[in-house]
């Protein structure tokens, strides 16, 4: 991810996963590599799918629930991307960077969540 941060968070979510799947390519072929790039890529994308299908809403309750669901990709991309650090040291400051980027994801969605009534 580039230091600017970027405020359209339909474009942000989308840098975070292209990011995740960047740094998959780069990781070595290990089984466990591999079967938890799987995982984050389908939990990354999923959190930008579900951003933009929150914004397609048909009403209120449709908007909060796929908030929701993003918010918890999120968190299950923070998970991946940290077994994915403990295994790849190389990798250490690429992970940490993605791990605060997903963090800050989260709140962003959970403050949408929480500010939608």
């Amino acid at each position: 991810m580039a230091n600017e941060k970027v405020y359209d968070l339909e474009e942000r979510t989308y840098l975070f996963a292209k990011s995740c799947r960047l740094l998959i390519k780069k990781l070595p072929s290990t089984i466990s590599n591999i079967e938890d790039g799987k995982q984050l890529v389908r939990s990354s994308g999923s959190v930008g799918a579900n951003y933009i299908e929150a914004n397609e809403k048909v009403g209120d309750k449709d908007f909060k629930y796929r908030l929701k669901i993003a918010r918890k990709e999120a968190k299950e991309s923070r998970y991946w991307l940290r077994l994915l650090k403990g295994c790849n040291e190389k990798f250490d400051k690429e992970l940490i960077l993605l791990i605060q980027e997903v963090e800050e994801l989260r709140k962003i969605l959970s403050s949408i969540i929480i500010k939608t009534k």
